[in-house]
This record gives C-alpha cells, sequence and structure tokens, in this order.
C-alpha cells in the first residue's frame, strides 16, 4: 500500500460542488489501495475576505490575532471536506496544523517550518482512515501560538508533511493542467510542461510562477520528495517536478523551461551613497534587521567628481513602507542622500539549465524585448536565469515575445485556467 499526499487549493474546493468533486477524487485514490492524506486551503476568496474584515476592524492587527483569525478558514474547508468524504461512505478525521505537528518558528504571518511530527496522522492512517489536515498553518515551538506560513503555505505543508511521512509523492492540486511554459492567463499558447528539475522549477518559482511555492520546491528538493502539478477540475495527467524523470519515459530537458513574470515587488534607489567600503553593508544590514526579503540589487559606478554611487534593489511592494521606514531611521548612520520608491515596475525572468551549454541565448532574449520596444531598468543573471526589470505595462507584451521567440507557443489547444486564479 502507496502512501500519497494530495493537495487542493482554494478554487478546487471554493464551493459545496467543489468540496464533493475533490472528495470523489480523494476517495478513489483510497479505492487504488493508497493511505491518503490531504492538505486542503481555505475556500475560494475566505482569505483575502478575513484581511479586509481585519483591515475594517484594525489597520495594523497583531501578528498572533491576525494569524489565529486567517487559520479559520483552512479549518472550515477541512471539516466540510470530511463531512463530505464520509458521506461517500469512508472514513475521515479532520486536524487543524498544530494537531498534525506542523511545528514553526514564531514569526507571525510569515512562519518557517522546523519540524514536523505526525504521530496522529499516522495512528488515523493506520486505522484505515483518510487524514485531512488545515494547510498554511502550524504551531509555534516556543510559545505554542498559531502560526500562518504566508501566501502559498499549504503548498509547504503538504511536501513537509510528505517528507515527514515518507510519502510516494505529493500532488498538487490547481486549477491549471499543470505547470506551463508561461503563465497561461497571459500566453494562451503556453505549452503545459511533462516533467521539469526541480532546479529550474526553483528558478520559475522564484521569478514570479504562481502555480508552486518557492519554499515548496526548496523542500521537496531537499527531501527528494517528487511533485505531481494537476488540476482537480480534469483527469489529464500533469506536471512531474523531481531530480530525475518520472517512469520509464525519459524526457530531455528542454534549453529553455519556461518565461516567468512578476508584478509584485518595487524598486527602492537608495541615491548618493558613499563608494567606500561597508556602506553596502550597511544598507543591506539595515533591511535584514527589518525581517525584508529582496531580490535583484544593481549598484552604479560612481561618479568621480563626488565619489557618490546609488543602489537599487527589488523587494515585494507589501515590505515598501517598512524598507523606506527603516533606511530614513538610520539615514545619518548610513549617509545618503535621497531614496526613490517605484512600485510600477515588473520582472521577466527566462529560466533554463541548457543555457549554460548553449551560446547566443542571453543575446536572443535581449533582442526580443528589444522588437517588443521594451526598455530594460535592471538586469540579474544566474546560471540558468535572467532577468530583467521593466515597466509593469510592458510586462505581458515582453512575456509573450520572449516566449515566441524561443519557441515556446503551442501548436495545439489553447491553455485552460478552469478556476481563473491560477492557482
Amino acid at each position: 500500500m502507496g502512501l500519497v499526499v494530495q493537495k487542493y487549493g482554494g478554487s478546487s474546493v471554493a464551493d459545496a460542488e467543489g468540496i464533493k468533486r475533490v472528495a470523489k477524487r480523494i476517495v478513489e485514490a483510497k479505492k487504488n489501495g493508497n493511505q491518503v492524506v490531504v492538505v486542503v486551503s481555505a475556500m475560494g476568496d475566505t482569505t483575502d475576505e478575513l484581511i479586509d474584515l481585519a483591515e475594517q476592524v484594525s489597520p495594523m492587527p497583531a501578528g498572533r490575532e491576525f494569524d489565529m483569525l486567517l487559520t479559520a478558514g483552512e479549518r472550515i474547508s477541512m471539516a466540510l471536506l470530511a463531512m463530505a468524504i464520509k458521506n461517500l461512505g469512508h472514513e475521515a478525521q479532520s486536524f487543524t496544523g498544530s494537531q498534525a505537528g506542523v511545528i514553526t518558528d514564531s514569526v507571525h504571518n510569515k512562519a518557517r517550518i522546523i519540524d514536523v511530527t505526525p504521530g496522529r496522522i499516522r495512528t488515523a492512517l493506520d486505522e484505515g482512515n483518510i487524514a485531512i489536515v488545515a494547510g498554511f498553518q502550524g504551531v509555534s515551538q516556543d510559545k505554542k501560538d498559531i502560526t500562518t506560513l504566508g501566501r502559498g503555505g499549504s503548498d509547504t505543508t503538504a511536501v513537509a508533511l510528505a517528507a515527514a511521512l515518507d510519502a510516494e509523492v505529493c500532488e498538487i492540486y490547481t486549477d491549471v493542467d499543470g505547470v506551463f511554459t508561461a503563465d497561461p492567463r497571459v500566453v494562451k499558447k503556453a505549452k503545459k510542461i511533462e516533467w521539469i528539475s526541480f532546479e529550474d522549477m526553483l528558478e520559475l518559482a522564484a521569478s514570479g510562477s504562481k502555480v508552486l511555492l518557492h519554499r515548496c520546491v526548496e523542500y521537496a528538493r531537499r527531501y527528494n520528495i517528487p511533485i505531481h502539478v494537476r488540476s482537480s477540475f480534469s483527469g489529464l495527467q500533469g506536471t512531474w517536478v523531481s531530480s530525475e524523470p518520472i517512469g520509464d519515459k525519459k524526457v530531455e530537458q528542454a534549453i529553455i523551461s519556461g518565461v516567468a513574470h512578476d508584478t509584485s515587488e518595487a524598486k527602492i534607489t537608495v541615491v548618493g551613497v558613499p563608494d567606500k567600503p561597508g556602506e553596502a553593508a550597511a544598507i543591506f544590514r539595515t533591511i535584514a534587521d527589518a525581517e525584508i526579503n529582496i531580490d535583484m540589487v544593481v549598484q552604479n559606478v560612481s561618479a568621480a567628481s563626488t565619489g557618490l554611487t546609488d543602489i537599487s534593489f527589488t523587494l515585494p511592494k507589501t515590505e515598501g513602507r517598512k524598507a523606506i521606514d527603516a533606511l530614513e531611521k538610520n539615514r545619518s548612520g548610513i549617509g545618503f542622500d535621497s531614496l526613490r520608491y517605484d512600485d510600477q515596475i515588473g520582472k521577466i525572468s527566462l529560466v533554463g539549465a541548457g543555457m549554460k551549454t548553449n551560446p547566443g541565448v542571453t543575446a536572443a532574449f535581449f533582442e526580443a524585448l528589444s522588437n517588443a520596444g521594451v526598455n530594460i531598468e535592471l538586469i540579474s543573471t544566474s546560471e540558468i536565469r535572467i532577468s530583467v526589470v521593466t515597466r509593469a505595462d510592458d510586462v505581458p507584451e515582453a512575456v509573450r515575445a520572449v516566449h515566441t521567440a524561443f519557441g515556446l507557443d503551442s501548436d495545439s489547444d489553447e491553455a485552460v485556467v478552469y478556476g481563473g486564479t491560477g492557482r
């Protein structure tokens, strides 16, 4: 008997009919001889509605109480799903993140999983039950407070449970048929990828691909848990994410895996920084102490006449105000002239392990952007990724141009987004 972990996103359980459809799929997996653990997100837009409600009550809700509120969404969906499964004649037990043994650090709203101790889940499985776990949440190791894992945290919950339970596979059910060469909402001719390596998927996720969370893929790679991304709205095979191709069929690693984009970032430019050792360290220590993650960093060549330079970096828009406040507070210690903030930017990334050994990829990428009339503001590269920052308004056209230039357009039917959100 194999053990399978399945995760269902909010669009899959958006209403009563969706919950009943998901219950049938879970029961089918059980009938096929598997032990089944299910991780479920909140129904539809429940989390967004709870956030809006909190903001109406308090513009800056306390982290602990905010987490307590947000975890209610997953508790609702897990209980309803367990009821639907029981109605189909199978036993199911629902568990909160803390009951399932998901132990985290103490950072509210974006906690990280420290350990998983799934004793109660194993007991439920040994008794022949299907275990339903609320995603996106855990319990802090020190204070035993309820915590949430941040956006997309249910994916990470699922992979962490799969690793702790030594599952054969972690199935991530979304409202698209798998991982595509670009966001199918932007590129109608995007192609579904049959298999993609952990490394390429990590770069796509970090670059803005919303189908899988970066931390989820990172966790899967660390514990070598194969992920099968597929739709809960169809019976089609999805995309396998693993260290090696799954099964007998060997899939050749593509030169370019896909094009990702992200319009959720902002750019801060620190103007007039003295060009001497320790200045950049002071800037980024200030940002780190504010618990803000940054993405791209570019430092200009200093002006010979002034000995001053500018340093630009990108970060999540949601952290923009906090970063500006932290830098202004430490202005005298750093010694810069001024700050510029720009939240009308977008990032386009070309990802593929094959670019390491194929000359001309960089040239073709920039030629495609030039032909589309897209101006580049920042550039960042790794061995298997090239990223640029442009105006946010230019992103859709830029993504389509690059996708076509690298021959990624599909000749067959257009990609389908069943639920309309891409998750």
